[in-house]
């Protein structure tokens, strides 16, 4: 009998002075042993999301040299500590224990993949590009200068921005002659 049972959270609201529930209306035993998750961290780096072209800042938590949280930046002008729902999930785009950390490359008519050394992998595609090119190259037609290709194309990420979109373009359209060039920056 000497047991007392729990008063309601509403009924502490109503019968206190915390009338909105911001303070101790809200808290209870359970609330009062729990810590925030980022109180562990060691630092807190400033990054921008890397979803979408907004930029919204963010706030990652390290402790260890491992990311434990990763939440809105309140000093940010564009986004004022708001994420949206990939943004907020993004802590899983490096903690995962299925990201990928490594290049996998499987041969043409392959059945399993490889592992390659970043830098192979970048001059494998960069070839190909350039091979590409110089097999489809167009330097005229009827008589008039051309100087393009069709067969290759290019869709820039969402998160470019105008600068770099500028010269992608540039090195594209100019550099290898390319015609189909877009991005994302509209979505």
């Amino acid at each position: 009998m000497g047991r007392r049972l729990p008063v309601w959270p509403v009924l502490r609201q109503l019968r206190g002075n915390d009338r909105l529930g911001l303070g101790e209306a809200a808290r209870s035993a359970r609330s009062d042993t729990l810590a925030p998750r980022t109180a562990e961290a060691d630092r807190v780096v400033r990054s921008i999301c890397p979803f979408c072209a907004v930029g919204c800042g963010q706030q990652v938590f390290v402790s260890d040299e491992r990311v434990i949280q990763i939440e809105g930046d309140p000093d940010s002008p564009i986004s004022r500590g708001r994420l949206c729902p990939k943004g907020s999930a993004s802590k899983q785009l490096v903690t995962s224990p299925s990201r990928l950390t490594r290049v996998r490359y499987r041969r043409p008519h392959g059945t399993a993949w490889e592992d390659l050394p970043l830098e192979r992998a970048m001059d494998m595609i960069a070839q190909r590009v350039w091979d590409t090119r110089d097999a489809t190259f167009v330097e005229e037609r009827d008589g008039q200068p051309l100087m393009q290709t069709t067969a290759i194309a290019h869709l820039g990420g969402a998160t470019l921005d105008n600068e770099e979109n500028y010269l992608i373009k540039k090195l594209f359209t100019g550099g290898l002659g390319m015609v189909a060039i877009s991005n994302q920056a509209r979505i």
